[in-house]
């Protein structure tokens, strides 16, 4: 028996960064040894064991035959005579095809993964590589996670999957999977452009994709489209909060609704922009917590480009909604977003933008420190406006927009 540290911990240690990703590969062994040294089978398809101190992952070396056309459709070969090397091509990209001997501490290569690592290239091992459709996410995952350029040969071959139609092999879960991963990148906006440049955008999120003809006023917007605003909107968010990037990214899909006759003008895509996220949620099953932000966000998104005077009763509803809100962490995330919007224009940002977005940031968390610093009850008028409540000529709204004026006296401008 021969064990093998295999992939993402091999090339991190490469590219000198911290991993948690510790998997294992064994070759001349079988499924009655491991499991005779104490190794836990957990693998349905194929034989993966937990280590009996430390619960880690340990393959078998396998081969694998591909049976059809979906991610997990394969025939699994792994008899003690497969060799490491016939495991390698199983693997996806040569950076991840990468075999560390437990013992000597000698790196193994077979595909030139280590000058892939040096070059920070994502080059695809076989031809095997189009067997699994998810592996077309994976490098535009990586392209951002690992800030990877691809190979033009791999860039090519994942073209052709999508053109076949790769993706519609993936269920919503296993694409959300990939998707959120990448969410957590500093370098979210490789994935896009990524996906955008192999296709897969265009195949998944259209509406994205949409965005990159849709026109901006240049005086606003130099970069000239929405999609390349979005872009930029991602580099200065420079985030890896995944709900800040998710957000980000969808913060003008209302643009692609608005009315072309007004292009480049997009009235109203804020409210359009929250509707939509809703409809692109249901979908493709993203989870209901980022639907939710996103669409609160995004409806609000382009008040701090309006007087503070003439915005106060929006800042105070937005206010009373965050400061009781489970999350404690959304006020920050939700101005951050409108942070990145403001910043990512391809033009210097002038101090008159950053102070009145930091007059606007200042005032919104003073409303949103004092709704949480009093209680709904305090209202003088609270006992005549629950008896008008109980009699239906009040609604909860009407009570909570009391409450909104309460702390609007109590915060001056």
């Amino acid at each position: 028996m021969q064990i093998y540290r295999v992939g993402g911990a091999v090339r991190d240690k490469l590219l000198e960064k911290k991993s948690n990703d510790n998997d294992y590969v064994v070759i001349n062994s079988s499924e009655e040894e491991m499991q005779a040294l104490g190794y836990k089978k957990v693998g349905k398809a194929f034989p993966v064991f937990l280590h009996p101190k430390t619960g880690e992952e340990y393959a078998l070396a396998r081969k694998e035959i591909k049976t059809g056309s979906g991610h997990c459709d394969f025939e699994f070969i792994f008899t003690p005579d497969i060799t490491l090397k016939e495991d390698s091509f199983r693997r996806d990209f040569t950076c991840n095809a990468l075999y560390q001997d437990l013992k000597t501490g000698e790196i193994i290569d077979y595909h030139n993964g280590i000058d892939d690592i040096k070059n920070h290239l994502l080059r695809h091992v076989s031809p095997h590589f189009q067997e699994d459709p998810l592996r077309v996410l994976r490098m535009c995952r990586f392209a951002a996670t690992l800030n990877f350029k691809v190979a033009p040969e791999t860039m090519t071959l994942c073209q052709k999957m999508v053109k076949e139609g790769a993706l519609s092999h993936l269920s919503s879960n296993r694409l959300w999977q990939e998707f959120e991963k990448a969410l957590s990148s500093p370098n979210f906006f490789r994935f896009i452009e990524t996906a955008r440049e192999c296709g897969a955008l265009k195949a998944w999120l259209p509406e994205v994709e949409a965005l990159f003809a849709i026109p901006e006023r240049l005086d606003y917007h130099p970069e000239a489209n929405s999609g390349a605003h979005t872009l930029l909107a991602l580099k200065a968010a420079q985030s890896t909060d995944s709900l800040i990037n998710f957000t980000v990214l969808f913060h003008d899909i209302g643009k692609i609704k608005t009315n072309p006759a007004f292009w480049p003008s997009h009235h109203g895509h804020d409210r359009l922009g929250a509707e939509l996220i809703k409809q692109i949620g249901q979908r493709v099953k993203f989870p209901k917590e980022y639907v939710a932000f996103a669409s609160f966000t995004i409806a609000r998104h382009m008040l701090y480009h309006q007087p503070l005077n003439n915005i106060k009763d929006k800042l105070a509803e937005i206010a009373v909604s965050l400061a009781h809100h489970q999350k404690k962490e959304y006020v920050a995330k939700f101005l951050s977003v409108l942070n990145a919007d403001m910043l990512g224009r391809k033009r210097v940002i002038s101090q008159k933008d950053i102070k009145e977005f930091e007059n606007f940031a200042l005032y919104l968390q003073k409303l949103i420190a004092m709704a949480k610093e009093h209680k709904i009850s305090e209202l003088p008028e609270f006992p005549r406006l629950m008896e008008a409540l109980k009699q239906n000529k009040l609604s909860p709204s009407d009570l909570n927009e009391a409450f909104q004026n309460f702390i609007l006296e109590k915060v001056s401008l």
